[in-house]
Order: structure tokens, then C-alpha cells, then sequence
């Protein structure tokens, strides 16, 4: 079973010694202690409720409810993850989580073709139903959606500068890559109302979730590539020191040497992930703040084209909220693993 690594002691307060610890004696696993079970549950059960990709979620709820969770949590974070991650990239897999993106963004009040297609896609039990949605269909229904506002008109007359020089500054501005792609094609040179009318319909929302999808995956596939190693470093460090205990004479020094090293090593791993988590939290911070303004602003204005952003605006607030928590959660993950490896090298210098 994979030996699991530390979790601050802020987050959860339950310590557990390490296996390869109490295999090299009691005495260092007595001052080597660890947060071992709940920090990896925790995180899988993130990336249950929240990874973009289906085959993901799936397998971090089947690790979750199996009747052995340790095991099945200590199988999926060693492989069952990568290999969800592989079958995500299969076509099946990306044209289903096409359409359920597309149908949690585009919604029956403001894109009604896209979102009846999109349910279509979704419910079918053919593959090649969510192929042709994916291949042609969700294009053509955008372009039902666009055709059918640009009929009626209400939105393209209700359309002011300042509506204009909104989305100008959110080309320019806005925190996700995204919604600054949708916003500057809605505004380049050349565009026409209703290129502005269906961002204000969809195309920002729909940047919106791409950008909330993206910061996910990517916090995810890191967090597992950074634990994977984690878990080798931490027992080797162990052991070293360990070792570098029992040695007498003039291996001693040696050992020491290499015990050092070998928390430094767990020391030096920590940085790009503790560096990355900061950043990832100074991100949320200001996408949920961008997002209440949005949302202000939603409320305040008048005409029927802010009213499709007021809805989830609230909601991108609230999720890039939940990120802010959880990659407060993971930079401290990393903070407490440095300062374990600190006291490691503290240990076998004192």
C-alpha cells in the first residue's frame, strides 16, 4: 500500500505514523509523525466532486465508497487516477463531458437549441449521437440560438457603449484566458451586434466554465504528479536517517551526511508545489472577486443582455470561492511537509 504523506496540522489534527517509519523502529517513528488517511481522502474526494473529467469522478467516488477505502484510495491515487485521465482523452469520453459542459453553460432560457441538443447529447445512449453534437450539431444549434435573437431584435437595440466598453475591458482585464478570447471576438474590428449579443448569451458564460474546467485539471494532474514522488522521498528520508542512528564510527558522519541530504531532497520538493498553490489561491482570489463585480453589475444594469450573465455570475463566484479554500488547503498540505522535512534535518543534526 502506498505510505501517505503529511497534511497540516491546521486542516486536521489526526497524526499517524508513517509505514516505512515503524518498520526501521521505534524510536524514529516516535518522533517522525505524520497526518497519513484523512489528507488523502480529502483530496479525492475534491477531485470526486470536482474534476472536469467524468471518468475522474467516477473513479474517485468508486475508490471512495469501496468497501476498503484505504486500499482503494492508495490504488487510485498510484494509478487508478492516470489511467481515468487516459480514458478522459478516449473520443467517448471527451465528446460526454462536451456535452454536459456545453449543457451546464448554455442554458433552455437563453440558448434554447443548444440546450436542447446539448440534453439530447447528454441522454442518449448512443456514442454517435454525442459524435455528431460534438462534430457540427452544437455549432448549428449556436447558430439557431443567434439567428433567432437577431429575429427578434431585443437585444441588439438594447445594446449601449457602456455595454460595449464592458466587454472591451473584460478582453483586456478578465483573469480567465478564456473569457478574454470570447470577449475580444465579440468586440474585435469588424463585429457585428450580434457577435456582442451572443457573448452576453453564452459565449461568457461558456469561457467562464473553460476557465474554471482548466484551473482544475491542471491544479489536479500536478498535486498527483507531485505526490507520486512525494511518497518515495518521504521513505527515503526515513530510512536515512534511520540508518544514519545505528552507524558507528567512522560511517557516521556519512550517514548523517546522507541523511541530511535525503530531508533536503523533501525539503526541495516541496517548493513548486507550495509556489504554485500560492499562486492558484491569488488567481481564485481574483477570479471571485472579478465575478462579484460582474454579478454588481449584472444587477444594476437594465436590457435583457446582462440579465443572462446574472445567474452564473453568482455561481463563478461561488466555485472560484471553493477553489480559494481548497488551494488554501493545499498550499498547507505543502507548508507542513517542508517543515517536516526541516525537523528531519533538524533531528539528524542535533
Amino acid at each position: 500500500m502506498r505510505k501517505r504523506a503529511l497534511f497540516g496540522a491546521a486542516c486536521l489534527g489526526v497524526a499517524a505514523v508513517l509505514g516505512p517509519l515503524v518498520a526501521a523502529g521505534p524510536a524514529l517513528a516516535a518522533e517522525v509523525r505524520v497526518q497519513s488517511g484523512p489528507a488523502d481522502e480529502l483530496w479525492v474526494r475534491y477531485l470526486a466532486q470536482y474534476d472536469p473529467r467524468s471518468t475522474v469522478r467516477i473513479a474517485a467516488w468508486q475508490a471512495l465508497l469501496s468497501s476498503a477505502p484505504d486500499a482503494a484510495i492508495d490504488r487510485f491515487l498510484e494509478s487508478g487516477y492516470d489511467y481515468a485521465v487516459q480514458l478522459a482523452a478516449q473520443r467517448k469520453a471527451r465528446n460526454a463531458d462536451f456535452a454536459k459542459r456545453v449543457l451546464a453553460a448554455f442554458t433552455a432560457e437563453f440558448s434554447p437549441e443548444v440546450h436542447a441538443a446539448a440534453q439530447f447529447a447528454v441522454n442518449s445512449r448512443d456514442d454517435a449521437d454525442r459524435e455528431r453534437f460534438a462534430n457540427g450539431g452544437f455549432e448549428a444549434a449556436k447558430q439557431r440560438d443567434s439567428a433567432a435573437r437577431a429575429a427578434r431584435g431585443e437585444q441588439a437595440a438594447a445594446l449601449a457603449e457602456a455595454d460595449r466598453a464592458f466587454v472591451r475591458g473584460l478582453a483586456v482585464q478578465d483573469p480567465g484566458a478564456q473569457v478574454r478570447g470570447s470577449a475580444a471576438y465579440a468586440v474585435r474590428p469588424g463585429a457585428t451586434d450580434a457577435d456582442l449579443v451572443d457573448f452576453f448569451a453564452n459565449g461568457w458564460a461558456f469561457g467562464a466554465r473553460l476557465d474554471l474546467e482548466s484551473f482544475r485539471q491542471q491544479g489536479a494532474d500536478n498535486e498527483i504528479r507531485w505526490r507520486a514522488t512525494l511518497t518515495a522521498l518521504l521513505a527515503d528520508a526515513a530510512a536515512a536517517e534511520q540508518a544514519a542512528r545505528e552507524a558507528s564510527g567512522e560511517l557516521a558522519e556519512q550517514a548523517k551526511a546522507a541523511a541530511v541530504r535525503a530531508w533536503q531532497a523533501v525539503g526541495d520538493h516541496t517548493a513548486p508545489a507550495r509556489s504554485y498553490w500560492a499562486e492558484a489561491q491569488q488567481l481564485a482570489q481574483s477570479q471571485a472577486e472579478n465575478w462579484a463585480a460582474v454579478y454588481a453589475a449584472a444587477s444594476t444594469a437594465t436590457g435583457p443582455n446582462w440579465v443572462a450573465i446574472t445567474g452564473p455570475a453568482q455561481s463563478a463566484q461561488s466555485d472560484w470561492d471553493a477553489e480559494r479554500t481548497q488551494a488554501a488547503q493545499q498550499a498547507q498540505y505543502w507548508a507542513a511537509l517542508l517543515q517536516q522535512a526541516l525537523d528531519g534535518e533538524a533531528r539528524v543534526l542535533a
